[in-house]
């Protein structure tokens, strides 16, 4: 265990709005990440693509200004709130790293893109040692509409995945 301690380790944590994420974050900081260790705390927050929309009206008319979707107030607007959605996702990992783990360096990317790419390409350009994240603990049918994130990333980084599930709550356990 005191190689553990001594080693620098860069592990790399997608962090997004989801309570799974945040969940994989304080059990890496209980479980992973040891005290007075040298080890960094990557923070990384995916900004989905902007959807693309058509500049057509549903008429289809191109030549009537009325026919644009959105105007360029709209989109700014937009890319203002997911930029200010991103700065809160980050400034909450920041804080739950300080409360759990005082002594740990933390660094913050934010970069935009599809998060499974996004994810696998920063896991490699920044030599992550390890890569956490949560998993939603979708069923076969809605993985197979949606797609499986952590499974994408777990297919394809390089670097070892560690999957955090959230326990599922039982109502009669109260």
């Amino acid at each position: 265990m005191a190689d553990v301690a001594e080693s620098e380790r860069r592990i790399l944590v997608a962090v997004d709005e989801g309570e799974e994420s945040m969940h994989a974050l304080s059990w890496c900081l209980k479980n992973v990440v040891s005290q007075n260790s040298k080890d960094t705390l990557i923070l990384l927050y995916a900004k989905p693509p902007r959807a693309v929309y058509t500049a057509l009206d549903g008429t289809g008319r191109r030549e009537d200004p009325s026919g644009y979707l959105f105007s360029s107030d709209i989109l700014a607007a937009m890319e203002k709130y997911g930029a200010e959605v991103a700065a809160c996702v980050i400034e909450k990992a920041k804080k739950m790293c300080k409360d759990l783990q005082q002594d740990v360096k933390v660094e913050t990317r934010v970069e935009n893109g599809d998060p499974r790419d996004v994810i696998c390409q920063m896991a490699e350009q920044l030599g992550a040692d390890v890569l956490v994240m949560g998993s939603h603990g979708y069923g076969l049918i809605k993985r197979a509409f949606l797609g499986s994130v952590s499974n994408h990333c777990a297919q394809n980084v390089k670097c070892p995945v560690l999957i955090v599930k959230k326990p599922k709550t039982n109502a009669f356990s109260k």
